[in-house]
């Protein structure tokens, strides 16, 4: 089992503007950072691109230091899995989970501090955008997990039922601030059309079920799943119909990319076989999470329920047509497009600033 370090830090500390906290993030990768007019590994396909090489096991494994995000959760299940069936092993790696937030995890990725980690899509557009040295290389959540809920009697079936509510939300940032934007711009809305209600340290969950506001932004692994079993009926509103918007997955930074290739290649093809495993049976991942963080053995009907709504999202129609991990270069396109119209592209990117196949297993 591989070490699991987490870091102490208060979630409400997030609460900054995006292009903000990007800033810091150049700063803090200095002036060797690349600029995203420097393209990644152009892909062959739409779609789907470049072979993955294994690595060789040798006597002694290649560490490999991956960033996870937030707090160890059955969210995770793959990668627990994928350790504790010895799939890492195997490829000969040592690998060492770290926890902690979105923007964390690209800027370690950046410095070179973590060689992968999960990160959201829409930080990973305006982090390039801004010349910091990552590339995300393999899908993990195919459909957008940020949505906006409220208790079904609250009538709120569409994004036009939203104006004059009061919504919570976390604060004016980041990828469930750039969703909800697009929902309401579908219906001719703007923030200013809601109440919008700040919730810095992310009570917005249980303003719902107080009734405290009519609907609020969340995740659809998160707040639904816990309102459901709490026998209340939730409608969600999502934004993969309005807008693509990538979801979370793997990101690498460029020099370890080319540091690290074949060791990371095998990283990506144990996870995303350990995910099929999941995937096919829920109960494998549940055990393994339970494995790796037993404290969500206490309640395994909740955590049966949020692995089921995670499985749910990891594959959206360009993963569906072409298998777990795949990179959906025309809706990464959009989705950049989308990113400058809210002014979060300061300088110009593309899909191949962005994206490199080069890590998913070959057809």
């Amino acid at each position: 089992m591989p070490t699991v370090e987490v870091p102490v830090r208060s979630r409400s500390r997030l609460a900054v503007a995006v292009l903000t906290g990007l800033s810091l993030l150049v700063a803090a990768c200095g002036p060797g950072g690349t600029s995203p007019s420097a393209p990644a590994t152009a892909a062959p396909s739409a779609s789907l691109g470049g072979s993955a090489a294994s690595a060789t096991p040798s006597h002694e494994p290649i560490a490999l230091k991956v960033g996870l995000g937030y707090i160890p959760s059955v969210q995770f299940a793959p990668f627990y899995l994928a350790d504790q069936a010895g799939y890492y092993k195997e490829a000969g790696l040592d690998v060492t989970f770290r926890h902690g937030t979105d923007y964390d995890v690209i800027a370690l990725v950046a410095k070179g501090e973590l060689d992968t980690g999960l990160a959201d899509g829409t930080s990973a557009i305006p982090a390039v955008s801004q010349g910091i040295p990552i590339r995300y290389v393999a899908t993990i959540y195919g459909q957008f997990p940020s949505i906006v809920f409220s208790k079904a009697s609250a009538g709120i079936a569409a994004p036009a039922d939203l104006k004059g509510k009061k919504v919570g939300i976390p604060g004016r940032y980041g990828a469930s601030w750039i969703m909800l934007q697009a929902l309401l711009g579908s219906a001719n809305l703007k923030p200013d059309d809601l109440q919008i209600v700040e919730y810095p340290d992310f009570g917005q969950g249980a303003a719902v079920a107080k009734g405290a506001v009519n609907a609020a932004t969340g995740f659809v692994n998160n707040e639904p799943v816990q309102l459901e079993l709490a026998g209340t009926r939730v409608t969600i509103l999502r934004v993969d119909q309005v807008t693509p918007l990538p979801g979370n997955g793997l990101v690498v930074g460029v020099k370890t990319l080319a540091a690290k290739h074949d060791a990371l290649a095998a990283f990506v093809a144990a996870t995303l076989r350990a995910m099929a495993e999941v995937e096919a049976n829920p109960e494998v991942g549940l055990d393994a999470a339970v494995k790796a963080v037993p404290e969500l053995g206490k309640d395994r009907e909740t955590q049966a329920a949020i692995l089921a709504a995670t499985i749910d999202v990891w594959r959206g129609p360009v993963q569906e047509a072409n298998g777990l991990g795949t990179l959906d270069r025309d809706g990464w396109a959009k989705s950049i497009d989308y990113l400058g119209t809210l002014k979060l592209t300061p300088n110009k990117v593309t899909v191949d600033d962005i994206l490199d196949p080069s890590l998913l297993p070959a057809d």
